[in-house]
Order: C-alpha cells, then structure tokens, then sequence
C-alpha cells in the first residue's frame, strides 16, 4: 500500500497535542493574550478554529474582542459538544470565556488535544465572590501550561487578581464591563465597600 510521505511523517511521529489555560480576573489581559497566541499561529500558517459561548455578546455577536478592542474572528457555540464538530481539520482550537460553557468542555479540550491540536482557552479563574468559577479548576489541572495574567487594583494601584462586583445582583454570571465590576488586589477585595478609595 502507497502511503504519501507526508502521511508517513504523520503516521510515524504523530503530532503532539496539548492544552494550554489563560486565566485571571477581568481587565487582566487574557482575551488580549488569547488573540496575540492565536495570531502567531495564523502567521505560522497553521489552521485555526476559534469559538467562543453564543451568551456572550457584550462587545460583538461573532468576534472575540478585548478590552483594548483588539479583534478576532470566532464562531459562537451553545453548548461545547458543538466545538468537537466544527473544529474539523485544525491544528488550533482558541475558546475564550470558556468559564461559561457547560462541563463537557473538559472532555471536549482533552478530546481535541488527544487529536493532536494544540487548545488554547481563556476565561476567569475566579468568580465575583473569589470562589472557582465553573469548570476553571479542572482545566487547569489537565492542561500542560497555565498562565495567570493580573490587573490593577482599582482602588490602590497593586497587582489585582479578584472580579470585585459593584452592582449589588447576586446572580453568579452577570455580563458587564467598567459599569459592573473592578479589578481589585485581595485586600481591596475582602474590603469590599469599606475600602477607602483616598489612600
């Protein structure tokens, strides 16, 4: 049986896949940090899917866009099993918000680099009550690289990494931006509305 030699490179040493987490608080960089990932792997010509929840629509209906209104095409899904079907032939599979989708994500990010692509998502590790947000904890640990990117605290200018709530709903997922939360360091965080905002 013929086999092309670049199926046989395939064949003998096939492609190695991996997942990779982005995570932190809001206004700490990861959707920025997921779009510059996802850009270097367009340059080296690799096949890219990008999805992202369909809830989530704050800045566009499609595209994932950072704070700094930095932008890059996606497919919103409802449901993660939808990602196992669109994915197709890719090298690279981007997810952001992934906090959102439903605990299948955790099999479908396995299934995806047990394939050989290489799985880069964001989304928030912690939740506004500083409590581990959906599925975040368990990707992390399934995943080869974590990185945990930080904002500044709002209030004294130190390394943030809590999603402090201003507004006083008390639903777990609240989309918002500026108008809802700060980014606050642990001290100003468990300060809450105590903290002084003149120091």
């Amino acid at each position: 049986m013929f086999i092309e030699p670049s199926r046989k490179k395939e064949i003998l040493h096939p492609r190695t896949g991996w997942i990779e987490v982005i995570c932190g608080s809001m206004f700490s960089g990861k959707t920025e940090e997921l779009i510059r990932r996802l850009n270097r792997a367009k340059i080296a010509r690799q096949a890219v899917e990008i999805f992202k929840p369909a809830l989530d629509k704050r800045y566009h209906q499609e595209d994932i866009v950072s704070h700094n209104e930095n932008s890059i095409r996606s497919t919103p899904v409802q449901t993660a099993n939808e990602i196992l079907l669109l994915a197709g032939n890719c090298e690279v599979v981007g997810l952001d918000e992934v906090q959102f989708f439903d605990t299948s994500i955790l099999d479908v990010c396995n299934s995806l680099a047990d394939k050989g692509k290489r799985v880069i998502v964001a989304g928030l590790d912690m939740d506004f009550q500083g409590k581990p947000f959906g599925c975040m904890p368990q990707l992390m640990s399934i995943a080869e690289y974590v990185t945990k990117v930080h904002a500044i605290c709002v209030i004294c200018g130190d390394v943030a990494s809590h999603s402090y709530r201003i507004s006083p709903s008390q639903e777990r997922v609240l989309l918002g931006e500026t108008d809802i939360y700060e980014a606050r360091c642990r001290r100003c965080f468990n300060l809450g509305e105590k903290v002084d905002r003149n120091f």
